[in-house]
This record gives structure tokens, sequence and C-alpha cells, in this order.
């Protein structure tokens, strides 16, 4: 079982829940919607995230039933099929635990400049020229305005930053990303 603080392993016994609930259990699709109710037990063997404890099933409410062909399976995906479905894919215990990671690490690196006396300025993601003079840029229609561009740096907008507020970091996101089809080609 799954919720957005990590994963755990339950273990029910048919001698506890009726056998129809035991039946409807054994036949419950990947990612049902379920309330759990039973005893948290600590068993080193458990599998999960933190893993070491289990849940022992003694009533189970289910609130959603998932479609039988729920289309990440346990089971090895192409990378495509993967990115095509990610939604679904972060839910897996690998992507979990990188996003985890991620944001762990990007807290850390926050706490480091606030504690440093840095100010957070992101910048614009979108930019209405380029900022390194090149024409290869991946631009995209922006409304009515006529072209935006990928920002590939947020340095420009914080040079100015810097001489407004002092010490300032971006952590927003840029993009190196140009167009493989320059204009004209």
């Amino acid at each position: 079982m799954r919720d957005g603080s990590g994963f755990v392993q339950c273990v029910a016994f048919k001698g506890d829940l009726s056998e129809a609930l035991f039946d409807q259990l054994t036949r419950l699709p990947q990612e049902s919607s379920v309330v759990i109710s039973g005893p948290v037990r600590e068993d080193k063997r458990a599998p999960g995230i933190p893993g070491g404890y289990e849940i022992g099933v003694k009533d189970i409410k289910i609130v959603q039933l998932a479609a039988d062909n729920y289309p990440m399976a346990l089971k090895e995906q192409g990378v495509d099929f993967a990115l095509d479905n990610r939604h679904l894919w972060i839910r897996m215990p690998s992507q979990w635990a990188i996003l985890r990671i991620r944001a762990t690490v990007i807290a850390a690196v926050r706490e480091w400049f606030e504690q440093h006396g840095f100010i957070n300025m992101d910048t614009p993601i979108l930019t209405p020229a380029s900022v390194e003079g090149t024409t290869t840029l991946f631009e995209t229609e922006y409304f009515d305005e006529g072209k935006a561009y990928l920002s590939q740096s947020g340095q420009l907008y914080n040079e100015a930053n810097i001489m407004a507020f002092g010490k300032v970091y971006s952590f927003g996101p840029t993009s190196g990303l140009k167009n493989p089809r320059p204009a004209g080609t």
C-alpha cells in the first residue's frame, strides 16, 4: 500500500476477515483506493519505504476499484511508454524515491542559501528575446504577442537583482534546449 509518505506491506489472513472480503481483497486491482485498519507490527523482513514494518489487515474499506488494465503493471516498461504515462510512473517505488531524494537535496540547498543570507530570485522561464544572441533557441508562440524563447539562463536578470538585493540565487528552471531545426531549414 502506498500513500504520500511511503510504502508499506499489508498482510491479510483469511481467518481475520470475512470470506467475501478476503476474496475481494485477493482480486483487488493495482491502484485501487482503500482504507485499511489493523495493527502496525515491526518486522525486519518487511519491504517498503522506509521498511521494517507491516500492517496486519483487520478491516478494509474499498473506496474505489481501479480498472483491470492499469497500464503501469509491476514489470519493466519502455522509456517512451513510461514518459507517456508519467503521472502513473511516478507512483512506482523507484521513481517515487528519486523524486523524494531530489526534493530533499533541493530543500538542503535552499536552506544553506537562506542561512547564508541569500534571497531566492527565480527568473522567467520564457523570455521575449534570445539571451545569448543565437537563432537556434527553442521558440514557442506566446499568445498574440509573437514568439517567446525558453530561457537559457537567469544570469542577466540576477545581475540586476544583485545590485538591488545583494546576495541572490536562482533555483528556477532554465533550458539549454535548442531547436534541432533552426529557422529557415
